[in-house]
C-alpha cells in the first residue's frame, strides 16, 4: 500500500481502498465499512475481487452530506 501524505491524501491515486482508507476516514470498523458499501452508502467499484472507492465520488458524497 502506498503511504499517504501528511495531509492524508496521495493525489496520484484515483481510488481509496474500502478498508482501511475510506472506512477509517469515516470512523468505521472493517465490518462497518463493508456493510455501508453493501447498502450503497459508500460508493464503490469492483475490480476483480477488490472493492475500491473512487476519490471523486467519495469526496462528492462527503460534500453532499455536509450540505444537509
Amino acid at each position: 500500500m502506498r503511504k499517504l501524505t501528511p495531509e492524508g491524501q496521495d493525489n496520484r491515486r484515483l481510488v481509496y481502498d474500502l478498508w482501511p482508507e475510506a472506512g477509517q476516514m469515516l470512523g468505521l470498523t472493517k465490518n462497518g465499512a463493508y456493510a455501508a458499501a453493501k447498502r450503497g452508502e459508500i460508493p464503490t467499484i469492483r475490480i476483480g475481487r477488490l472493492l475500491k472507492v473512487p476519490k471523486a465520488a467519495f469526496d462528492k458524497m462527503l460534500e453532499e452530506a455536509g450540505a444537509r
